[in-house]
């Protein structure tokens, strides 16, 4: 029973630590993606983009006119935290917390899909000034 027991508390302990490589995983993307926008680093910040991005914005510059364009305080900001993430399958969903160039803060929802080779790429992100409704 004991052992039954112990390789119950193993696979569990297992699971969470392959669940909290795939978090950090996701993490160091959108982390990458990040830098890549203070660099002005258009390809670098496309190259972390999921295929179906990129079908709707098939060239770096034209991806990182969008973000410039629609989402200021990622492409420009004073902070960016990671908050509490969610995991389903090969899909992560990350919250971020940021505080933009004017200090006011937002909440970003990056969702992230697994991909053929195991990386991570971005699927999307939702942006809301804090305290607003969804």
């Amino acid at each position: 029973m004991r052992i039954a027991a112990l390789l119950v508390a193993l696979i569990v302990a297992c699971h969470h630590a392959a669940l909290a490589g795939d978090v950090a995983a996701a993490q160091s993307v959108i982390r990458a993606q990040e830098q890549a926008f203070v660099r002005d680093d258009a390809t670098a910040a496309y190259s972390h983009a999921a295929p179906a991005i990129k079908e709707i914005f098939p060239a770096p510059d034209i991806f990182m006119s969008m973000v410039q364009n629609g989402y200021a305080p990622v492409y420009r900001h004073k902070s960016f935290e990671f908050g509490e993430s969610k995991t389903d399958g090969g899909w992560i969903a990350q919250r971020v917390h940021i505080v933009d160039a004017n200090g006011e803060a937002w909440e970003a929802l990056y969702t992230l899909e697994q991909q053929g080779d195991g990386s991570y790429k971005i699927t999307g992100c939702s942006l809301l000034k804090a305290g607003q409704a969804v």
